[in-house]
């Protein structure tokens, strides 16, 4: 039976040193760190894991994720995989978000424990892979068999509000022995109904905005030049909203 569990948390996806700062002064309880949000999310470089972690104060967890695409891993891929775990963990990381399927669409529960294995002593989250999973109930057995701290969903729906009703039905079957935390398109138009409708006490949401780049010099080679970053006024904003 988890501790605890009656406590709202928020938990903030941060693709750069920046978004992480952003995030922890915004009031979020816990960073997922990343890299390429576009792609889903990859496994950050080691210097952004090292300064994040030198400059929160508050749990980091690491997104193992050696590409985007599909969640089914080679053999050499998982040796990164182990790799970037055990490296996390030597630079005090407090938790990792990683997981593994089959082909067939079911949990790839061999991976997925030496994962879990090579992260002992950490928190380790089942990622979105959740989502893409056949057989959910028969999966969400087998990680709370492991050990798996939390499973972050959207309910295998494009996103957490058209979820809801699903996600209620797995924090019910999981019955406090994992925590379900619902994430994809959470934001401050949604979050009070996705709360209410499944009865979840964490979220995920990367509460970003869209940043207007300085570059202005033009030419045949000028493509996309703005990009996202996590926002303090979104953050605190979704925060006060579930309290």
């Amino acid at each position: 039976m988890l501790n605890n569990i009656s406590a709202i948390k928020i938990e903030i996806c941060a693709a750069s040193l920046h978004s992480a700062l952003q995030a922890q002064e915004g009031g979020a309880h816990r960073i997922e760190l990343c890299a390429a949000l576009e792609l889903g999310g990859i496994t950050p470089s080691f210097a952004t894991i090292e300064l994040v972690k030198q400059s929160l104060d508050i749990p980091v967890y690491v997104l193992i994720r050696p590409r985007g695409g599909d969640f089914c891993y080679s053999e050499s891929e998982m040796q990164c995989m182990l790799r970037d775990i055990e490296i996390c963990k030597s630079l005090g990381v407090e938790g990792v978000v990683c997981g593994a399927l089959h082909p067939d669409g079911l949990i790839h529960l061999q991976q997925t424990e030496r994962m879990f294995r090579a992260a002992e002593g950490m928190g380790f989250t089942f990622h979105r892979a959740f989502d893409r999973c056949k057989n959910p109930f028969d999966a969400l057995a087998g990680l709370i068999d492991l050990g798996v701290e939390r499973i972050l969903t959207s309910g295998q729906q494009i996103n957490a509000l058209k979820g809801a009703s699903f996600i209620k039905k797995i924090i019910e079957k999981a019955d406090n022995q994992i925590i379900i935390m619902p994430g994809a398109g959470v934001s401050a138009d949604n979050i009070v109904a996705i709360k209410e409708l499944t009865g979840a006490k964490e979220f995920h949401f990367s509460a970003k905005k869209t940043l207007v780049s300085p570059f202005f010099y033009e030419n045949e080679m000028n493509d996309e030049k703005n990009y996202d970053e996590t926002s303090i006024e979104i953050v605190k904003s979704i925060i006060n909203l579930v309290k």
